[in-house]
């Protein structure tokens, strides 16, 4: 069964009820702030307001939608991307580019324009919705992009080089189109940056995007009576695979612009949710504001949220103890997965053992986990080896790239990079990463795109990027910097030149130090580690 038919029941069954609700809170102007300053969560207004859907509009606005498309041309198979912050208008649209059988590319918001020509040419986009906030890097690569596609621009005041989302489904059909699909049919590609810094685009069949809603309710028991909060971005598997549970159950979310622990809170209380996805940093600065007394939970309503699910990093056990000091009655769970698991979940940890927090978990709904040695035989209980992961929700392919694909998925299994071991329990912890990947806040960091960013700088000799400890975020990006002989170098002199990487790609921490390489030139990043205190940091996490 394809994810289309649950919202379609939804429409019928529960038409006239919420599905969603977009919540803009009051935010201080920031309207200086360029793209490459923007955060995971980014608001589309400086003004507070509150906008809401209900299931029968939901399903109305996808059918425009695959109608509209349907109508220029779009056939099954086809590759509509978006590149759009969340709103109103990005689930109908994703659903209605499900609807015409073609296959949903979301873009991640901070790709720069070379990042967007480059994803939209791997994916072999044929058209690309977008919104206001993006047109200056379109318009700068317009004259490549629109060749063979059709942009749509999804806001007011539609520039000339894109067609008018608005106008364009005005007088379309909101009836479904007549469109069989099975499960085996292409649904979604999602991009994943592979440890040399190009992306890979990950491709899904609808099989996948039912098996993450289906095991998503059941994880979390989400039922009619439920609303979940929504907080990251929906080109995330994350969020938009957390969401589904809310899919398939016909419940109702939220989807929130802003992550202080007053906002989150605040809405919180006042939307009534009672499921909340938090990353590990916005947990820990909600834990602050109350430790500090900045904020005061009786100021709040918070009684009927019963579930704080935690992923996309280690979660140490420390802030789930302090957690659980606040709110006590709360349900935990956290979540492990990747891009090619269609997102997390293959891994979980389950509400009811809150006693192995520090574990990612046991297989996930309809998935089975081993972990294996580089010769891919099974090891022994308690020893480390790298994590794979088998089920429903395994990636088709890289898109176009059967190397890849070939290295990746063996036999059915899912290598997923990381190395973990099993213990007699059956829980399984994670240790380290195989792949050149830092996790900071949730985000993938590959270093490589960094190093060959820094490299450029006039006074740098070498340089090597990896994970250091941070207790908020995981780990935080730092930088070993070898200057040129004969020159001088500053902290600032670096900042100043890293302004032209997106703030979250930036070093937060500069080291000027000798860079180590091998007889073969590779950058000996294991001793680095382990001089600076980096050395099997995922399994630190785990036991913070």
């Amino acid at each position: 069964m394809p994810v289309t038919d649950l919202l379609e029941r939804n429409h019928k069954l529960y038409g006239d009820e919420v599905a969603l609700v977009e919540l803009n809170p009051s935010l201080k102007d920031t309207k200086r702030t360029s793209w490459r300053e923007y955060s995971l969560v980014q608001a589309t207004s400086f003004e507070p307001y509150r906008r809401e859907i209900t299931w029968s509009v939901f399903d109305e606005k996808a059918n425009r939608v695959a109608n509209m498309l349907l109508n220029r041309g779009i056939k099954k198979g086809d590759r509509v991307a978006i590149l759009m912050f969340n709103c109103l208008e990005w689930l109908p649209i994703y659903f209605g580019i499900l609807k015409t059988g073609a296959i949903a590319v979301p873009f991640n918001f901070r790709f720069d324009s070379e990042e967007i020509k480059y994803c939209a040419n791997l994916a072999e986009v044929h058209v690309l919705f977008f919104g206001p906030e993006f047109i200056g890097r379109i318009e700068s690569i317009e004259d490549d992009l629109a060749k063979g596609r059709l942009l749509i621009y999804v806001g007011d005041t539609c520039p000339t080089f894109a067609e008018s989302y608005h106008e364009m489904v005005a007088d379309c059909s909101s009836q479904p189109p007549l469109i069989r699909l099975e499960e085996e049919d292409d649904a979604a590609i999602y991009f994943s940056s592979g440890t040399t810094g190009f992306p890979k685009a990950i491709l899904h069949n609808h099989e996948s995007l039912t098996q993450a809603a289906q095991m998503e309710q059941k994880h979390h028991l989400t039922d009619r009576s439920d609303t979940f909060l929504c907080i990251p971005p929906l080109y995330h598997t994350g969020a938009k695979f957390h969401w589904m549970g809310s899919l398939c159950a016909g419940s109702k979310a939220v989807l929130l612009k802003g992550t202080t622990p007053e906002i989150i809170l605040d809405a919180v209380s006042k939307e009534k949710c009672t499921i909340v996805w938090l990353l590990v940093p916005w947990a820990q600065d909600i834990l602050n504001a109350l430790d500090r007394g900045d904020l005061k939970l009786e100021d709040y309503e918070l009684s009927q949220w019963r579930l704080m699910h935690i992923g996309a990093q280690p979660v140490p056990p420390s802030l789930i103890k302090h957690w659980k000091e606040y709110f006590p009655n709360h349900l935990y769970d956290t979540n492990y997965g990747l891009s090619e698991s269609t997102g997390p979940g293959c891994v979980h940890l389950g509400v009811e053992n809150i006693h192995k927090v520090g574990a990612i978990g046991v297989p996930g709904y309809r998935w089975k986990c081993k972990i294996v040695d580089e010769n891919l035989e099974e090891v022994p209980f308690g020893e480390v080896g790298e994590l794979c992961v088998k089920g429903p929700g395994v990636m088709t392919c890289y898109y176009n790239d059967p190397k890849a694909t070939e290295e990746t998925i063996v036999d059915g299994w899912l290598r997923t990079g990381d190395m973990a071991m099993q213990d007699e329990d059956g829980f399984y912890f994670l240790v380290d990463r195989k792949k050149d990947v830092i996790v900071s806040g949730g985000e993938n960091i590959y270093p490589v795109q960094i190093e060959n960013f820094l490299s450029a700088y006039e006074k740098v000799n070498d340089v090597a990027v990896i994970g250091l400890p941070d207790p908020r975020l995981g780990e935080i990006t730092g930088a070993i910097i070898s200057i040129k002989k004969g020159m001088t170098c500053t902290e600032e002199e670096i900042e100043e030149f890293c302004k032209g990487l997106p703030r979250y790609k930036r070093p937060k921490k500069i080291i000027f130090a000798d860079v180590p390489r091998n007889a073969t030139g590779k950058i000996e990043k294991p001793a680095l580690r382990k001089k600076y205190g980096a050395d099997q940091l995922v399994a630190q996490q785990n036991r913070g």
